[in-house]
This record gives structure tokens, sequence and C-alpha cells, in this order.
């Protein structure tokens, strides 16, 4: 009996294990972009060309905007960090 229940201990350990392992093998691929415009028209058509010139497999966009203001003009700034991984070509 306690020999099982040792058999049983481990192989749920290395389930586990690999499980874990697996997620960090995926973290390590993941890559980012960084976008920054001062119009948040020409930061959606830098977006949509780098999305559809290249083989990636979005993950997730943040969004930014900073506004500040220098003498009577505001100035914008819109970004956008996009994480994604790259699809392999196989």
């Amino acid at each position: 009996m306690i020999i099982t229940e040792y058999f049983i201990k481990k192989k749920i350990f290395l389930l586990f294990f690999c499980f874990c392992f697996d997620i960090v093998i995926k973290v390590i691929f993941i890559k980012v972009k960084l976008f920054d415009e001062e119009d948040e028209f020409d930061l959606e058509n830098d977006i949509n060309q780098f999305i559809n010139n290249n083989n990636i497999e979005l993950i997730d966009i943040k969004y930014q905007v900073a506004v500040s203001v220098f003498s009577e003009e505001q100035i914008f700034c819109f970004s956008a960090l996009i994480l994604y991984t790259e699809n392999n070509s196989n």
C-alpha cells in the first residue's frame, strides 16, 4: 500500500511538472511590438499593417493615450503595445 501511494504521488507530481514546464516554454516565445503615433488614425493603420503583413498570433493589445499642454497647444500621444507569437510556417 505504501509503495502504491508513493508512485501515485510521483506520477501526479510529474504530470504537474510537465504542465508547468509547457507553460514556461510558451511564455519564452512571446514577443512585443510598440507603436507610438501623434494621431489615432496613424496608430490604427500601423497596427493593421503589422497584423496583416506578418504571420502572427495576436495575444493582446494594450492601448494608451497621453495628453500634455505646451503653451496653448495640446499634444496627444497614442501608443499601443502588441503581445504576439510568431506562427510557424511548417
